[in-house]
């Protein structure tokens, strides 16, 4: 199981467990996150999953692929950082993953 922290607009901070293979959105939905609905399910389709990746874990995570940018290009929030969780594959690198998430998702 790998551990991935949620960290709220506010610094509420909560770290759950999740299996390899896993996307970051399925563990927060599966463990009640709050400011994370994954309203499409996980097909790259909503922007209700978005993420800011902690900077120490950006090279780690890699950069959003062309649909995930098209998605978030209709945010007014996205910073460089900016990813959406469903995109996020959870594996033995990411054990200790930080995501924050923007305000407007509560």
């Amino acid at each position: 199981m790998l551990k991935v922290t949620y960290v709220a607009h506010d610094g509420a901070a909560r770290t759950v467990e999740a299996e390899t293979g896993t996307s970051a959105m399925t563990a927060a939905v599966h463990n009640g996150i709050d400011g994370i609905l994954g309203d499409c399910g996980g097909s790259c389709s909503c922007c209700t999953c978005h993420v800011y990746v902690a900077p120490e874990w950006r090279e780690a995570v890699g950069p959003a692929g062309p649909g995930e940018d098209d998605l978030l290009s209709i945010r007014d929030d996205v910073a460089e950082t900016s990813r959406l969780a469903c995109q996020i594959t959870l594996t033995p690198a990411l054990d200790g993953l930080v995501l924050h998430m923007p305000e407007d998702q509560y």
